[in-house]
């Protein structure tokens, strides 16, 4: 490449055989229009389809313009975002799903917006084209979220997203095995924004995230980001504890009072598995914290390049 980079746009791959040659010329002809120098950088995440077939094919007609990173396996998107990080040469990083429901065509607004002097620009899906019960449960998590991490963004599932050299930078240094990229830049941000987008209906192939996929991920962003979890379990502990202390009086109390009489055994078994409830979720949200520790002590790579198609 000739002239530096000025934009780069880093496309995770996963299965989008039936997207990508509508997203290909999509994307080039939107950033050719830019008339600002780029490069396109898809990281094929361990696709077990034809999509690394076609991004050869993309990358052969746009020598110069696209690369290709191949993985040996499937590591997740927000690990192909930072391979995508790790090798992009732009001053400004934008990041793109490759399901075509964020249009390409919107990219020029959020590089128009880091030229204003924002260091991050985030979006906001506007009239999403997902059923009814993924939004709300989106707005419920986007809510819970802020609360707990102290981050302020609306919507956590958007990756649609552009970022300044010096974010990418400081993301790229931070070496933790799980990561979650629009909210570690966030942290990070001087001077964030966020812009409504146009959200499509996914006409090709299927979501990748399933249900327990989201929780997972919105698991691993709580935990990640703030010791509140943690922190609540220690005052459930002890509520819980003092609540049981007064109910301790208040039977023996009772017992002086009244004097013997049958027990309510159903009372207490409802009881029992109330507590019993409360102490397994404590540990669960303890093992949280401890398998975040288990997987940063193995110290094993994010991410294995098998094999990497550059300008040449």
């Amino acid at each position: 490449m000739s002239e530096k980079c000025v934009v780069s746009v880093v496309v995770p791959v996963y299965n989008e055989e039936d997207s990508l040659p509508h997203l290909c010329p999509r994307l080039l002809e939107t950033l050719d229009g830019m008339d600002r120098p780029y490069e396109v950088i898809f990281v094929n995440d361990g696709s077990r389809d034809s999509s690394l077939r076609l991004l050869l094919e993309c990358r052969e007609t746009n020598r110069g313009k696209v690369r290709v990173i191949d993985f040996n396996g499937n590591f997740g998107q927000h690990m192909a975002i930072m391979a995508g990080f790790d090798h992009a040469r732009g001053d400004i990083i934008v990041t793109l799903d490759a399901d075509l429901q964020n249009p390409p065509e919107e990219i020029p607004r959020l590089v128009a917006e880091i030229d204003k002097g924002h260091d991050v620009v985030g979006t906001v899906r506007q009239n999403r084209r997902d059923p009814w019960f993924r939004k709300a449960a989106s707005r419920m998590v986007n809510s819970i979220t802020n609360r707990i991490t102290g981050l302020k963004l609306n919507d956590y599932g958007c990756m649609l997203r552009a970022y300044r050299r010096d974010v990418v930078d400081i993301v790229n240094r931070s070496f933790e095995s799980t990561v979650f990229i629009p909210a570690l830049a966030q942290k990070f941000a001087l001077n964030p924004v966020e812009i409504p987008v146009a959200h499509s209906e996914r006409v090709h192939g299927t979501s990748k995230y399933s249900i327990f996929r989201l929780i997972r991920l919105n698991f691993d962003l709580m935990t990640g980001f703030s010791l509140f979890p943690l922190q609540a379990v220690t005052m459930i502990g002890l509520a819980v504890s003092a609540l049981s202390f007064a109910f301790a009086v208040f039977l023996m109390l009772r017992r002086l009072i009244v004097g013997p009489e049958a027990e309510g055994v159903f009372t207490l078994l409802n009881i029992n598995f109330f507590l019993m409830g409360i102490t397994m979720s404590c540990v669960g949200i303890t093992g949280e914290y401890i398998g975040r520790i288990y997987q940063e002590v193995r110290k094993r790579p994010r991410y294995v390049i098998r094999r990497e198609w550059d300008d040449d």
